[in-house]
């Protein structure tokens, strides 16, 4: 029989809403967690035990952070990874392995490890010039697909090339000051964007979740809707990716595997994130164990839970509303709440924003149909708006 000591230290670089409901799920197994995010009112400000105020960039903030903690983890990618590898050969244990996110932050070598894996993704090349570009349209042809290769975030580093003229106009945005590396994609004529999320544990367990169909609105992710109505075939192909993946990068801990699955089924990787997302926030009342639960049981080194879908589930994405900007109010929580089956997770952001990520909704029943049917009734009353 193991012992396990309780208070064990968690740091979690990042007090966003994922790193609030990473807390949520570490305090079930008491848990003391330090956060560092430079907003002191940050969503996980409020049920964190120590905040550390810095800016992501602050390597002594960071350092500090590793002291004080017996595993570090983080809620987004956009992190100097080599202050982490300095910190993991110093013995910090740091999951998921800044190795790893130094090839995915990159989505240029990500693809490149990748393809060289046989994992199947669109064709890329880097592209370091106007001239560059023009010559790859002669290969790829129009649209294609222009991207910053580092930094970018809901459709934000992306440009799509329709044409000739376009390509003056969509290097200057996403390279003004000619010091961002770019690549480009051919443009995939997708059927379904899908994602699947795969946890590695330290035991070398590896726990898969069903695939989640996510549609998307001006580039952020409206719905995902679980499970995704594609063919069996796609869907075994996208989940073997998966288990790839969590051994290609050694994974422990969540990751997430957004994928492109055209008309005649083909499964593509579009992009990976090292760390628990907002396609998969689904699983908190959907499946058995949560993406969040089985990050925190990861990088702790205890056994995974089940992944099993309970029941047929949709989740939608609360955003700020257009117009509104300034401290937020929420409206229609009652009315939401009183539809069967609905659950609201209100992030606590003080400043409400339009297109900002204010919050989510799930709902899960045994039909689809009235899954669906519910959480869109229940999203058409929920508007995060500001007092002003």
């Amino acid at each position: 029989m193991k012992f396990y000591p309780l208070n064990k230290k968690i740091g979690i670089i990042g007090g966003g809403q994922l790193g609030k409901m990473m807390i949520l799920e570490a305090k079930k197994l008491g848990c003391y967690i330090i956060v560092l995010d430079p907003t002191k009112d940050c969503p996980a400000s409020s049920i964190c035990d120590e905040h550390i105020v810095a800016s992501f960039s602050d390597r002594e903030a960071i350092y500090s952070l590793a002291k004080k903690c017996d595993v570090i983890t983080y809620e987004f990618e956009h992190i100097d990874y080599n202050c982490l590898m300095e910190l993991e050969e110093l013995g910090h244990k740091i999951y998921p392995s800044p190795g790893s996110l130094k090839i995915i932050q990159n989505k240029f070598t990500q693809k490149t490890v990748l393809k060289e894996n046989n994992i199947n993704v669109p064709d890329f090349c880097i592209v370091e010039s106007i001239e560059d570009i023009k010559n790859v349209s002669s290969k790829f042809s129009y649209p294609m697909v222009l991207k910053s290769c580092t930094g970018g975030y809901d459709g934000k580093g992306n440009y799509i090339i329709k044409c000739e003229e376009d390509i003056e106009k969509g290097f200057n945005i996403l390279n003004p000051n000619l010091s961002t590396p770019l690549m480009i994609e051919k443009f995939v004529p997708f059927y379904m964007e899908v994602s699947v999320l795969a946890c590695g544990g330290l035991n070398n367990d590896i726990k898969v979740y069903p695939v989640g169909n996510n549609i998307h609105i001006d580039n952020i992710l409206h719905k995902t809707i679980v499970p995704a109505n594609i063919s069996e075939e796609s869907k075994k192909n996208a989940i073997n990716i998966a288990y790839n993946i969590i051994n290609i990068f050694n994974g422990i801990g969540m990751f997430c595997v957004e994928f492109f699955i055209t008309k005649d089924g083909e499964v593509l990787v579009n992009e990976i994130a090292p760390r628990p997302h907002n396609s998969g926030h689904y699983t908190i009342e959907g499946c058995v164990t949560s993406q969040f639960e089985n990050h925190i049981r990861a990088i702790l080194g205890l056994p995974l839970g089940s992944t099993s879908l309970l029941n047929p589930t949709v989740m939608i994405n609360l955003l700020g509303e257009d117009g509104h900007k300034g401290d937020t109010l929420v409206e229609g929580l009652v009315e939401a709440l009183n539809i069967d089956n609905v659950f609201v997770h209100i992030y606590g952001k003080k400043q409400t924003v339009p297109k900002r990520k204010m919050g989510h909704l799930t709902c899960c029943m045994q039909s689809l149909e009235q899954a669906e049917n519910n959480a869109t009734k229940a999203y058409d009353y929920i508007k995060f708006i500001s007092k002003n």
